[in-house]
């Protein structure tokens, strides 16, 4: 059965609740205020923790596309620019430790390069995540692994060897897997729900999903087939500008989302079957023998 990890002050795995991860990401648009709101909602909402993605953009993004133009919220710049533009740095960070740690709520961040990892040791993070695309890069793996904090791979656009020496790498302990599909949004037929099923018995850790899909019933599927973790982008309005925005869930949705997740906890049981004392009445009544 998948260890028990612990994230902050919170117990991830075998009869302890779910984990929700509001993904805040790049949905912010550089834009501290939009920050704080998100964060907000996620508190709000009972989620246990925001995450954000971090780059170093000269080191994650591939040169062929550095050059290239783009149309963004700010005009006309190259994607290398662009990707400069939404980045923060030490100063909105600290902003955003001290905000999370006054909500009460853990945050995070994936890290896209190695020096993106130096930078948030700064911060004392919780855990680190892995996005999909990184599932392959064995040396930014290892440096997440070796700060000795959790770490959650996720496993979208791979193969089962992939994942399989992603494993082998790492080892089981500290480690985290999220089932995930990387389209946005994705389509119903391919977030493939059954994966975590399957991840649980080829792995001894937790195993929780990451959605990227449009609408909660998927992702409260996946709490019932037995989730320990789930993560959803968050955003103010799905109709901001970003590449994010579509496959997110508005303020509303997460408020929905958290409470869903806890009344399918309750109502999941222990599988053991028990005559309730709310049915003796009715039992009494209507059994005849």
């Amino acid at each position: 059965m998948p260890e028990v990890i612990q994230i902050g002050n919170k117990l991830i795995g075998k009869d302890q609740p779910c984990f929700i991860t509001a993904e805040i990401g790049i949905n912010h648009n550089a834009n501290l205020s939009i920050t704080k709101q998100l964060i907000d909602v996620a508190a709000l909402a009972g989620c246990d923790a925001v995450k954000f993605q971090k780059r170093t953009p000269e080191k994650a993004v591939p040169a062929e596309y550095q050059n290239v133009m783009r149309e963004t919220p700010w005009g006309i710049m190259s994607y290398l620019d662009y990707r400069r533009r939404m980045e923060f740095d030490r100063k909105e960070y600290a902003v955003i430790d001290r905000y999370c740690k006054e909500k009460g709520i853990l945050w995070y961040a994936s890290c896209w390069d190695e020096e993106s990892v130096d930078f948030m040791e700064e911060f004392e993070p919780p855990c680190y995540k892995a996005a999909s695309a990184s599932l392959t890069d064995t040396s930014l793996l290892l440096k997440m692994k070796n700060t000795g904090r959790p770490l959650i791979i996720s496993t979208g656009m791979s193969t089962f060897e992939e994942i399989d020496q992603a494993v082998r790498l790492l080892g089981t302990e500290n480690l985290l897997i999220a089932h995930s599909t990387s389209s946005y949004p994705c389509p119903p037929e391919e977030l493939n729900l059954r994966m975590i099923n399957t991840l649980q018995d080829r792995f001894p850790v937790p195993v929780g999903y990451s959605g990227h899909e449009v609408g909660l019933q998927t992702t409260l599927a996946a709490v019932t087939l037995g989730a320990s973790f789930v993560e959803r982008h968050i955003t103010i309005d799905r109709a901001m500008w970003g590449s994010d925005q579509a496959a997110s869930v508005e303020p509303g949705g997460v408020m929905r989302l958290v409470r869903d997740i806890r009344v399918i906890e309750r109502a999941l049981g222990d599988g053991v079957k028990r005559v309730y004392d709310s049915e003796l009445k009715a039992r009494q009544k209507l059994r005849r023998k």
